[in-house]
């Protein structure tokens, strides 16, 4: 045998070996949920019920909320009625659901069982990204800014058991993005991407105390939180990164690519592990092996602007939104976490 012919086959021996990694994807396509057909080019965010067995997901362009069975993982119903659904939260223990309506400005709060509105809390202009306090039950509501034509924003209090707004908290900033809420004290993290900075909130004082520059990258979008380790993760679009920083310091630790045209990020305590749906068409996954030290795992395919995702650790599964492009239909697609 020649041995350019039996150098071939030693790289195709080579090559056929897969590492580790390759052999344990952090994450295993189980199924596909179709969809009805209809307009559904804009995801926004999922919201969960994990009591109900429910799956919720905001349609911006159709608009509509639409429902999912996660025993059966099937497409259960659309809930219609809305100007721009994109973030949603549910109470089971109120048997309610409440659901950001930009298009209305308002938070629309909706009968568990039966969808039907129940009641309206009124906001300004470009309602978007939430966060809820546990202890209190308050939802924190991003709101106003650029779309309202003002150089401010406002961070929005609502007691969600009254379905009363409280106060309001002026930024002085003309785009907010994601927030993190930590349960040992009082403070609450949020992206200011119109300064690309992070802004620290006092809850208690119902006041921005301080703000951290963001170098490693702009355009600051999703934000989980590490509260043990004392860890805050955002994801930065220009360069696509995951920047992680210390709240104790406020000063950045470190930053590894992740996926461009990301606008969904979760992480799991439990296994050290940060999602992040990338709209490039795959799921970037992080491993945190020490609280300064992190490393990509795995880059699970997806599919064409895929950005949306959320992780249910109660069980298991991580769901991603396709938007409907070209011959692309759109779809959920349910992973299977794997240890």
């Amino acid at each position: 045998m020649k041995k350019s012919r039996v150098g071939f086959l030693v790289l195709m021996a080579v090559l056929a070996v897969k590492s580790p990694a390759q052999e344990k994807a952090p994450l295993r396509l189980l199924q596909t949920i179709p969809l009805p057909e209809g307009v559904h080019n804009h995801w926004e965010h999922f919201g969960v019920d994990v009591e109900g067995h429910r799956l919720f997901l905001g349609s911006e362009d159709a608009p509509v909320v639409e429902v999912f069975d996660l025993r059966t993982n099937k497409h259960i119903r659309a809930i219609t009625g809305f100007g721009e659904p994109n973030n949603i939260m549910v109470r089971p223990d109120l048997n309610e659901i409440f659901v950001v309506d930009g298009g209305a400005s308002e938070v629309k709060i909706l009968k568990g069982d039966s969808y039907q509105v129940i009641g309206r809390t009124k906001l300004t202009i470009d309602a978007d990204s939430i966060v809820s306090d546990p202890a209190t039950k308050f939802l924190y509501v991003v709101n106003g800014g650029r779309a309202a034509h003002n150089p401010y924003c406002l961070l929005s209090i609502m007691d969600t058991t009254s379905g009363k707004k409280l106060a309001d908290i002026r930024l002085d900033v003309d785009q907010l993005e994601s927030m993190a809420i930590e349960k040992s004290g009082p403070r609450l993290f949020i992206n200011m991407m119109g300064g690309n900075e992070i802004g620290v909130v006092d809850r208690e004082k119902r006041a921005l105390v301080q703000t951290w520059p963001l170098t490693q990258g702009k355009n600051n979008g999703r934000m989980a939180l590490d509260e043990a380790n004392h860890r805050l993760f955002v994801v930065t679009r220009t360069p696509p990164k995951l920047v992680v920083l210390d709240t104790e310091t406020g000063k950045e630790i470190t930053s590894l690519a992740v996926g461009g045209g990301a606008a969904d990020m979760n992480f799991d305590p439990a296994s050290k592990r940060i999602y992040v749906s990338c709209g490039a068409g795959f799921i970037t996954v992080v491993e945190q092996r020490g609280a300064n030290d992190y490393q990509v795992i795995g880059n699970i395919p997806t599919k064409s602007g895929a950005k949306n995702g959320i992780l249910v650790p109660a069980l298991g599964r991580y769901y991603v939104a396709v938007p409907k492009k070209g011959e692309q239909e759109a779809q959920v697609l349910v992973y299977e976490v794997v240890p």
